[in-house]
């Protein structure tokens, strides 16, 4: 690998990492691939080799998983859509079930009991949503 192709890199796990915590934010791709030092076109295209999905979808997916979180813990959906950071209800169901293959109140109705006994970064593994297929 080149030392450009490492620097691409690097720039990018930093957008990500960027993503990662501030993902209740009103992130965009050109403010992304200005963090990146790459143009938005560039930096969408690169995302999705590297980390397999869009950097929407990618953000979608860290917030779903977030919502889960709260969702086991007693949140609301309501409550959950708004503290990741989604502005709609609708929208967020809608991502909810398209990820998660239920809805979020089906998923928080669900016993998640047997989570309590793993340790936590095993949970988080467990819990973590995955795309099955990158969307076009």
């Amino acid at each position: 690998m080149s030392p450009d192709e490492l620097a691409d890199l690097a720039r990018l796990r930093r957008a990500r990492d960027f993503m990662d915590r501030n993902y209740r934010d009103r992130l965009s791709v050109p403010a992304l691939a200005e963090r990146a030092a790459m143009s938005p076109a560039h930096f969408s295209r690169r995302f999705r080799t590297v980390y397999g999905e869009t950097p929407y979808a990618y953000l979608m997916t860290r917030r779903i998983e977030r919502a889960m979180m709260l969702l086991r813990h007693g949140a609301t959906v309501t409550d959950a859509c708004f503290a990741v950071g989604c502005a709609s209800l609708g929208s967020f169901s809608s991502s909810f079930s398209d990820i998660v293959g239920e809805s979020p109140s089906q998923y928080r109705q669900r016993d998640h009991s047997g989570l309590e006994t793993l340790a936590p970064c095993v949970a988080k593994r467990a819990t973590r949503p995955l795309r099955t297929a990158v969307s076009s």
